[in-house]
């Protein structure tokens, strides 16, 4: 009478288990082990237990079935707000980007909770810059930045803070930019450098304003700047509100895809001008891309085709967006 075949072995592990079952689990553990986390081949895992490599399939497929492997399959939009951020990144080229925590649904007071949304995310942008004492930051003028420097923001004793336009006549607080300076260098406890000058002087204050000296002062920041903190404006023509110093009913404006720093820009990047933008005393967009470090921060859906240019122009390198704005922007891409 024949004898009964003997159960396989590999290196001293047995394929029957002792309850019963055809494998041993400590076996199962071992293959798994080489295979998952050492990255051997199915060969090379045979080679090296003496068994075959049809036998260490099977001893795989046995351990994913008894639960000693588990593998777990994530779709790119459920997988974190991380990849989400890094996935925004590389379709606009940007260094980085910090993401908020999601609106709550939207309604009449949507607008008051903009801030305490987004400042936290701002905060961990400007940590990020490593700025220093003496430090030049420039903030632009807009509702977004306006709301963000209400809320806490990151101590950054001894930085100097400045703003990228002059004031305007509009009694909205967002539009003035001293104000925002003030709000913005208490909140990290720096020096606030105001400008008093309008926006858009006429023909004759402009001239006046080249030489004076608390003006220039501040103008002569510009160039030498570590970091700029500015919105991105909406189409001008879309807009419910402008600053008034806008002709919103140019013809040059029709071009205009959104601003940045109070400077238009088309769909291709290109600076858009308008009846007496020669005179606007705002960082021009060349200057502003000299900048090391430029931080936008946007949420909207009439924000996303203007972030797309600016990003795509070179105009900002870190971004600070919500997560539906941020896929509004992946979509449109």
């Amino acid at each position: 009478m024949a004898a009964a075949p003997r159960p396989e072995t590999a290196s001293g592990y047995r394929v029957g288990g002792t309850d019963g079952s055809r494998f041993d689990p400590s076996m199962l553990y071992a293959v798994a082990k080489l295979y998952y986390l050492e990255d051997a081949t199915q060969a090379e895992v045979a080679a090296q237990l003496g068994t075959s490599r049809a036998t260490v399939s099977r001893l795989l497929s046995e351990a994913r079935r008894q639960g000693i492997v588990k593998i777990q399959v994530i779709a790119p939009e459920e997988s974190g707000a991380d990849n989400l951020a890094a996935r925004l990144a590389t379709a606009l080229g940007l260094t980085s980007v910090e993401l908020s925590a999601p609106f709550p649904a939207t309604g009449p007071g949507a607008a008051d909770v903009l801030g305490s949304v987004l400042a936290p995310a701002v905060g961990r942008a400007l940590d990020s810059v490593g700025l220093s004492p003496g430090d030049v930051l420039l903030v632009s003028s807009g509702r977004t930045v306006y709301e963000v420097a209400r809320y806490e923001l990151p101590r950054l004793p001894g930085v100097v803070v400045a703003p990228t336009v002059g004031g305007t006549d509009q009694p909205e607080a967002w539009y003035q930019t001293n104000e925002i300076t003030r709000l913005v260098a208490e909140r990290i406890g720096g020096r606030a450098m105001y400008l008093f000058a309008p926006a858009l002087p006429g023909p004759e204050l402009y001239e006046t304003l080249q030489h004076d000296p608390t003006i220039q002062r501040v103008l002569h920041l510009w160039p030498h700047a570590r970091c700029v903190l500015t919105g991105i404006g909406a189409p001008p023509l879309l807009r419910a509100q402008a600053p008034q110093f806008i002709d919103t009913s140019s013809a040059g404006l029709v071009e205009a895809i959104g601003d940045i720093c109070s400077r238009f820009f088309s769909r291709s990047g290109a600076p858009v001008t308008f009846p007496g933008s020669e005179r606007l005393i705002a960082l021009d967009l060349e200057t502003l891309k000299q900048v090391p470090v430029v931080i936008a921060v946007a949420s909207g859906a009439d924000k996303v085709a203007p972030l797309i240019a600016a990003a795509r122009a070179g105009f900002f390198d870190h971004l600070v967006t919500d997560p539906q704005t941020a896929r509004l922007v992946l979509d449109r891409m």
